[in-house]
């Protein structure tokens, strides 16, 4: 499998620790994610390395790639595909040494047109904007505008929308240029996670 981040689709990010991680993500596969990405900010490095391995095992079934939310150690320890780092994670240069050309290396980039400039610019591999609509998850999350999607075009990487995104309203973010719409709630808070994903996956065959 190629390593870099290329087409399109859904992005699934988990979020927190859950007994049935394993279980959810599988089912998000199942219904057509494209990328992982693990979040959990808790401190438990023992269990947050289990999962980590596990998920990449679940991934390299499907062939998606793996990526690790804000660290670095860890992704390199559970030889995921890359990491996503936001304003406060180190830089892109710094990630690449520790994690090799091969790493997918993606960068927050919020409401900030200069800073997606700026990190392309550094060697990331997909820039994300948002929030594009109010988020469950961060509430009081920077809003971003659809204008983002179209000007960062001219950057040539993936562009990834995140921020309360539903099936709804996604298919207005893919018309704008969005590559990778990237979801918590919507799908790992639905009772039916496959079919939650499913939902995600035919807006692409449809825009």
């Amino acid at each position: 499998m190629r390593a870099k981040l290329s087409g399109q689709g859904l992005y699934v990010i988990t979020d927190g620790p859950r007994p049935d991680l394993l279980e959810v993500v599988a089912q998000a596969l199942a219904g057509g994610a494209r990328v992982l990405q693990y979040r959990d900010k808790t401190a438990d490095h023992p269990r947050r390395f289990d999962e980590a391995r596990a998920l990449r095992a679940l991934c390299a079934v499907r062939q998606v790639p793996l990526i690790i939310n804000d660290d670095v150690a860890l992704a390199r320890a559970a030889d995921a595909a890359g990491v996503h780092l936001g304003e406060d994670d180190g830089d892109v240069a710094a990630a690449r040494a520790a994690l090799g050309g091969d790493a997918i290396i993606g960068v927050s980039c919020y409401d900030s047109m200069e800073r997606a400039r700026e990190l392309a610019a550094a060697g990331a591999d997909y820039i994300a904007f948002g929030a594009f609509f109010p988020s469950p998850t961060k509430p009081h999350a920077r809003r971003a505008s659809f204008d983002l999607l179209r000007q960062s075009a001219a950057l040539g990487v993936p562009r990834v929308a995140i921020g309360g995104i539903t099936p709804d309203n996604g298919g207005s973010l893919i018309d704008a240029g969005a590559d990778y719409l990237a979801v918590i709630s919507a799908v790992f808070g639905d009772p039916d996670v496959r079919g939650a994903a499913e939902r995600f996956a035919q807006l692409f065959t449809s825009h």
